[in-house]
């Protein structure tokens, strides 16, 4: 029979060496958990839509967070080579899924608001979210609707 000196508690250069790796081995996983977390969601967009109908007055639809800027002209539908003339700006905007967006619209001098926006807020879905308005001239010609 061989005699071996036995092993202390502390283990002898063997234990050490084993003792040595691991800790290696957990410090080297610690410092590696951040390059494995996942990089945050992005969120679900809305788009919503500022259509303003044609009552043939102008004015600007506006967003609260902001995205929508829209403005339409007035013009003359009875006037000769009359076209109604296309909404500028932006018309339409993307938005979290659950934003509450409130719209604001102004009538530019001349021309009068027929109503308040519709709905003067709403809280974004997935998908197609509208908002009318209607401005009309005050000289009382306005379209139906």
């Amino acid at each position: 029979m061989s005699t071996r000196p036995k092993s202390s508690v502390l283990g002898g250069p063997r234990q050490a060496v084993l003792a040595a790796a691991a800790l290696a081995a957990v410090t080297v996983l610690a410092t590696a958990a951040p390059a494995l977390a996942q990089p945050a969601a992005t969120p679900q967009q809305g788009r919503v839509y500022a259509w303003i109908s044609d009552g043939w007055g102008g004015g600007t639809v506006t967003s609260t967070p902001a995205g929508i800027n829209c403005h339409t002209t007035a013009w003359d539908p009875y006037a000769e080579g009359a076209e109604a003339p296309y909404p500028t700006g932006t018309c339409d905007a993307s938005f979290p899924v659950g934003t509450t967006v409130t719209f604001t619209a102004t009538p530019d001098p001349g021309s009068y608001l027929n109503g308040d926006p519709y709905p003067t807020s709403l809280r974004v879905s997935p998908g197609y979210n509208p908002v009318w308005v209607m401005f009309c001239p005050q000289d009382g010609l306005c379209s139906s609707w």
